[in-house]
């Protein structure tokens, strides 16, 4: 089958959307689908206000409808709500072409956190996105329920995955600081809550992974703390590796790829009881949840790795894709004329 998936997320940009959508095309094309990924590294971009590391397609329109057309794919799966995915949406729309969605980030708990715009307006223009969607996939239980609650009608599970051949148990010592080493990982913004970690009373050193728009301001206000900047996967693991537990403060995340991670390296972690953390987590014995994540980053000291690890065994990437696979919903023209090439073959 060919499968074309639209996004705004893309290389070199580094977060859990994009690692999500490079993971899914690499297992679709293990199983021997054709996937076309249609990105901004096509068109001329333009930093996004308050976050120049997100480049925005300038009107994309004509060459997201020239390349759809042209590669006429059995399945269009519009992974976000930017430029290319409203371009494709119209698009498909106009030409009565099935499609599926997905919500990877709250968006409207990001875009109030930024620029205190209400909730109820951003998710009144998700609403509108989504509602022609075959099916909008949610990466969890807790996210389905909150877009449901908003009416949303056609939301659907879509789990995620981790490596386990490069996330996995091992002796490291990247991190050499007073014990016990507390760590975050993940993108330097104010979304991601951050604060609520470094201005905690912790024993031993404190360590953030990642970058940013909000890192020069926590640098100059949190001097004491140890800063490393983005990371490759190999080096991410040996970070884990030698870390004593992972602080996970979102409130706002969808998933929180980083909590398999680091479960994955026999990392335990400390979050809020929120979404992300309850269904990634839910009552295993690899994490601490709590609503002072002070008491759950001590309480997280006397989990074993080996626990973490196990938990985390129970997510592969190709399940998640097999189940992303069972979503997409096939053109019935764009099959039949691949039948009829086949047959003409």
């Amino acid at each position: 089958m060919k499968v074309m998936i639209v996004t705004d997320a893309w290389q070199p940009q580094v977060n859990g959307v994009v690692r999500t959508l490079t993971t899914t095309r690499r297992e679709l094309e293990a199983m021997g689908h054709e996937v076309d990924l249609l990105s901004p590294l096509e068109f001329s971009t333009l930093p996004c206000p308050t976050y120049p590391d997100i480049r925005l397609s300038m009107l994309p329109g004509k060459g997201v409808e020239k390349r759809i057309r042209d590669y006429a794919p059995h399945a269009l799966h519009i992974a976000t709500e930017g430029p290319l995915g409203l371009a494709a949406r119209r698009y498909a729309l106009k030409n009565d072409i099935p499609f599926t969605t997905a919500y990877h980030t709250r968006f409207p708990e990001y875009v109030q956190a930024r620029l205190g715009v209400p909730l109820s307006w951003t998710y009144r223009f998700l609403h509108w996105f989504h509602a022609p969607s075959r099916a909008v996939m949610a990466p969890t239980q807790k996210v389905k329920s909150d877009l449901e609650a908003y009416g949303f009608d056609n939301v659907v599970l879509w789990s995620r995955g981790v490596d386990l051949d490069v996330f996995r148990l091992q002796k490291a010592n990247r991190l050499n600081t007073e014990p016990p080493i507390f760590l975050y990982v993940g993108r330097v913004a104010v979304e991601k809550n951050i604060e609520a970690f470094l201005e905690l009373d912790l024993p031993g050193s404190k360590w953030v992974a990642g970058d940013g728009p909000a890192m020069a301001g926590l640098r100059a206000k949190y001097p004491d703390v140890n800063y490393l900047g983005v990371l490759n996967q190999q080096e991410l693991a040996e970070v884990y590796a030698s870390a004593d537990v992972f602080v996970f403060p979102s409130k706002t995340d969808t998933f929180g790829l980083v909590l398999l991670e680091a479960m994955a390296c026999g990392l335990p972690v400390a979050a809020y009881p929120v979404t992300g953390p309850i269904d990634v987590l839910g009552d295993s014995k690899a994490g601490v949840m709590h609503e002072d994540l002070r008491e759950a980053c001590l309480a997280a000291l006397n989990i074993d790795r080996a626990a973490a690890r196990a938990h985390a065994e129970k997510f592969s990437w190709r399940a998640a894709t097999e189940q992303f696979l069972s979503h997409l919903q096939v053109s019935e023209q764009r099959e039949m004329a691949g039948k009829t090439a086949e047959s003409a073959a």
